[in-house]
């Protein structure tokens, strides 16, 4: 039996309204913000939460000394024109060269890394 159950992840980050607007577009969904809070619920009622933290500095990837703590494995049809997507809402390529995998990894405005997987 489990304890609990997962409500959201949470990223922290400069801006919540910039960044949950970010995922939004990626995503769809609906955003519900409280202050410095802001719930995204996807079409498929998963939960992404975001919080302003004012000291907040973002990780690197790879870095060992600035580890990226965690990151997001979004599945796609056609790695391309998610690219196009991600990269429009100002998305960076962190590791553009390697077009061979089922996966490219960015990092999100806030600088948070993230990757666009093949389905």
């Amino acid at each position: 039996m489990a304890i609990a159950k997962l409500g959201a992840v949470v990223l922290d980050c400069p801006d919540p309204r910039a960044l949950a607007g970010f995922y939004a577009e990626v995503l769809g969904g609906t955003l519900e913000a409280d202050g410095d809070w802001v719930d995204l619920t996807t079409p498929d009622g998963r939960a992404l939460a975001f919080q302003a933290s004012p000291g907040f500095v973002a990780p690197e990837w790879p870095a060992p000394d600035r580890s990226q703590q965690f990151h997001l494995d979004l599945t796609v049809e056609d790695l391309d024109t998610a690219e196009a997507g991600v990269l429009a809402l100002g998305a960076k390529p962190l590791d553009a060269d390697d077009r061979s995998r089922s996966f490219r990894v960015y990092a999100d405005p806030a600088g948070h890394p993230f990757c666009l997987c093949a389905c």
